[in-house]
């Protein structure tokens, strides 16, 4: 499967049209992305933005109950600017819009202009998709200039991702379709491709033996939130290993591309989700860890568990946490373990991607007891740094060592203003820029190697373990850890 980079398509002006205008991704993210866009000039000069909701407002009532009220504290303090806030709020005309209205799609299109760039960002349930790209093309909406941002998760399973595939590409081509994962617009996450093709002294150690495993962990501190409806029909595997985390392992474990050609760069990511080793029941018994937060506390403040959570069923068996060891069949990665960890209520907010070297084989130097190895440490969220952690003589007489980190913070080692990345991402699709959204066959083979681990814990009938919010997890994370003689990193800090 292949597609095209967009971007030798003419600049024409653009009506960012967005469904689901009235949504909590809608004010938390996009919105103000588009604004930082906007700022910086990075919208093209003939932009509208139609925002689509089922509320009876009007546009001034949009703009004061939705844009001021509810997108606009989330912008950052230091970047609003109120002259530029009032030229963007002029880019926008509201509609009201019931999506399984064929008629309504007709109105859609007497607000759309002719000639220009119809970006259609879905911000819905993914159930909808089919219908809304239906109704689009049914309507006239859909040309060749057209573009289609889908948000994650995208289906409930293998079958479901087909499905919404097939439908959505009988009225875009490969080309027009942005499978949009917010990870991949993260700088450092792009700067890993810089880290491991643009630097010699990483190529030759980047595979096994020298690398002895890999560590891939997304902890949020927050709970469901007003989620929690959607959340526990999903689950913490489905909302972010199946896509978020194995991007992750994909951009670690790929070959070197030919170029940066956005199909050069999915091909080889396609490779990795390819050679992922199926799990087998007593894999997935043995190899993979569902939690579930109880009551406890997130930084000295009180929280309930997620049964007492808001609109969760009392015997919910969704999973909030998961923990897994992955293993990729190739030459590459032969027998180096990668653990993936995701939770929600978790002691603090990281987001990180931590390579541990192999040990020498044999040392002269006094370690005092303690097994050091070499780490790097790509670091996404909070902040976003990577440190190369080394080992330097202990001040003193003696020759014991300790590590030290040499630290590459990128806040200060680049001093211009960095792109949130939903904006950069926002760009790319402005721009016609594929490198950094899923190709169908990557997301296709990221469902078929993640339903298996479903269908196993459906099996099972076991119910998630407990772990206290504000913990790291259940006790059996720390125990898939040390059966490898190896410990999560916070705990070797």
């Amino acid at each position: 499967m292949t597609t095209q980079q967009a971007s030798a398509t003419p600049n024409l002006p653009l009506d960012m049209i967005i469904f689901g205008g009235t949504g909590d991704l809608s004010f938390r993210k996009l919105l103000p992305a588009l604004y930082m866009a906007h700022l910086h000039c990075n919208l093209p000069p003939d932009t509208r933005i139609l925002t689509i909701g089922r509320k009876p407002w009007s546009r001034e009532e949009y703009i004061n109950e939705f844009m001021e009220a509810k997108a606009k504290p989330f912008i950052e303090k230091k970047a609003f600017d109120a002259t530029a806030w009032d030229k963007f709020l002029a880019l926008f005309e509201y509609v009201r819009m019931d999506v399984d209205s064929v008629e309504d799609y007709h109105r859609l299109k007497e607000a759309s202009r002719e000639g220009v760039r119809r970006v259609f960002y879905l911000a819905t349930s993914p159930d909808l998709f089919t219908n809304i790209c239906d109704n689009l093309s049914a309507a006239g909406l859909v040309d060749e200039n057209s573009r289609v941002v889908l948000e994650k998760p995208l289906g409930h399973d293998l079958a479901s991702a087909q499905e919404i595939n097939t439908a959505v590409g009988q009225h875009f081509s490969e080309a027009q379709i942005y499978r949009i994962d917010h990870y991949l617009g993260k700088e450092t996450v792009q700067n890993l491709m810089v880290l491991r093709f643009g630097n010699a002294i990483f190529g030759p150690l980047w595979q096994a033996p020298y690398i002895k495993r890999v560590q891939i962990t997304v902890a949020e501190e927050v709970g469901v939130g007003s989620r929690a409806g959607f959340y526990d029909k999903t689950g913490a595997l489905r909302d972010m290993v199946q896509n978020h985390l194995l991007q992750l392992l994909c951009i670690v474990a790929m070959e070197p591309p030919v170029s940066l050609n956005p199909d050069a760069v999915r091909d080889e990511k396609l490779k990795v989700l390819r050679s992922l080793r199926p799990m087998t029941p007593e894999d997935i018994a043995r190899d993979t860890v569902r939690g579930q937060y109880t009551a406890g506390a997130v930084n000295g403040e009180p929280v309930k568990g997620y049964l007492e959570e808001d609109n969760v069923p009392a015997n919910s068996r969704a999973e909030t946490f998961v923990a897994l060891r992955a293993n990729i069949n190739n030459w590459r990665w032969a027998n180096v373990p990668f653990f993936l960890r995701t939770g929600k209520r978790m002691q603090k907010k990281v987001s990180e991607i931590v390579i541990e070297f192999s040990e020498l084989p044999f040392s002269i130097i006094p370690s005092g007891g303690r097994n050091y190895g070499n780490r790097l440490v790509i670091q996404l969220q909070p902040e976003e740094s990577i440190q190369l952690q080394m080992l330097a003589k202990e001040p003193g007489s003696g020759m014991h060592m300790l590590p030290v980190n040499l630290n590459l913070d990128l806040q200060q080692a680049f001093t211009e203003r960095r792109a949130e990345a939903y904006e950069r991402l926002l760009i790319d699709v402005i721009r016609g820029r594929l490198t950094h959204f899923m190709r169908r066959d990557e997301l296709e083979a990221a469902w078929a190697w993640a339903e298996p681990i479903l269908e196993g814990w459906a099996k099972s009938g076991d119910k998630p373990r407990g772990y206290t919010a504000g913990t790291f997890g259940p006790a059996a994370s720390t125990a898939l850890m040390a059966r490898e003689n190896a410990v999560w990193a916070e705990e070797s800090q």
